[in-house]
């Protein structure tokens, strides 16, 4: 009469826990891999390597922020590059005018990206659907031809830095850059999965599933739909400082809808949702970029299909492979 247990028990529990334990080994596996590989680069005298997999990081990084918005709250934003941008830039400007303190650049892109997300965020969410994507591509256009027209700052051909951000004795070296942006990202990891878990991260995923109900229940939607719109455009900030102190250069080009697109593209691939999945689509997405371009210079004709296909017969994602059907019908959120 129930068929209700009958889902449940669908998958043996021991099956379910060895599942578990896989996820763990595979994060445990992929985060050490990523940890050491300063230590390789160092022994090998391979920067490539480390500039590499730094990329990876950063856009791993700024996934992980975007997924707050997008796999959470169901926000399809096309202008979350934008907030790339401007963390970029809070260090190339202030460099530019001989400000160096790391730290003054690193609150700089984050207070300049919430007083402009916060806006844009609550102009977008009167929105829903397409008018949302297009209202985000449109604030993240807008700023990006702003930045084109400073041309004391490079304009459309971007500028390299004389100046990093200054961090005393660690000013420059790309190791230590390295291992500070494994660690914001270990950090970051953490606080994801523990808001996920949080009332914060419920009632988000309640307003993704069906708004109006949450509203009937006496808790505003947007409120926690705004929050999370700014917290993702925060980590994106921090994603981009990462990226113009790990290459020395900064130009509008980061802050191109084609980036925004690279983002949505990681999270798909990864698991849309998950907690680990984005680091996972960023690892596989750049990785498999690189490849492919050594190969060939037609690889957007390779990349485009494998993307499309990974996308329509894996709905979860790469990630959502490690995922029984009871979890997966759950929708993901919050599974490691």
């Amino acid at each position: 009469m129930n068929q209700q247990p009958a889902l449940v028990a669908a998958t043996p529990q021991p099956i379910r826990k060895s599942r578990v334990m896989l996820r763990r080994a595979i994060i445990t596996t992929v985060l050490g891999i990523l940890f050491l590989i300063p230590l390789y680069a160092w022994l090998a005298d391979d920067i490539f390597m480390l500039t590499l997999f730094g990329r990876i990081l950063v856009f791993a990084l700024a996934a992980l922020g975007l997924n707050i918005a997008l796999g959470f709250g169901g926000m399809v934003s096309l202008g979350h590059a934008l907030y790339m941008g401007l963390g970029g830039y809070s260090v190339g400007i202030l460099s530019t005018l001989g400000m160096t303190d790391g730290w003054l650049h690193l609150f700089t892109a984050v207070a300049l990206t919430t007083v402009v997300a916060i806006p844009i965020g609550w102009v977008a969410l009167r929105t829903q659907g397409i008018a949302f994507i297009m209202i985000t591509l449109a604030f993240a256009q807008l700023f990006y031809y702003v930045f084109v027209s400073l041309r004391q700052f490079g304009g459309d051909d971007g500028m390299s830095l004389a100046d990093l951000s200054s961090f005393g004795a660690l000013t420059g070296d790309k190791y230590a850059i390295y291992i500070a942006l494994s660690l914001v990202l270990a950090f970051t990891l953490w606080f994801v999965n523990r808001i996920a878990h949080a009332r914060f991260g419920l009632v988000l995923r309640a307003t993704c599933v069906n708004e109006r109900r949450v509203n009937a229940l006496g808790t505003r939607s947007v409120p926690y739909r705004l929050m999370a719109y700014v917290l993702s455009a925060q980590i994106c900030a921090v994603a981009g400082f990462f990226l113009v102190n790990l290459t020395g250069f900064v130009s509008p080009a980061m802050m191109s809808w084609t980036v925004s697109g690279e983002l949505i593209v990681m999270v798909l691939l990864g698991g849309l949702g998950t907690v680990f999945g984005p680091i996972i689509g960023a690892v596989a997405f750049l990785l498999i970029e690189e490849g492919l371009k050594s190969l060939t210079e037609h690889w957007p004709l390779i990349m485009g299909p494998f993307i499309v296909l990974v996308v329509v017969f894996l709905k979860n994602g790469l990630w959502g492979l490690l995922q029984d059907r009871k979890e997966s019908a759950q929708g993901g959120g919050g599974n490691h």
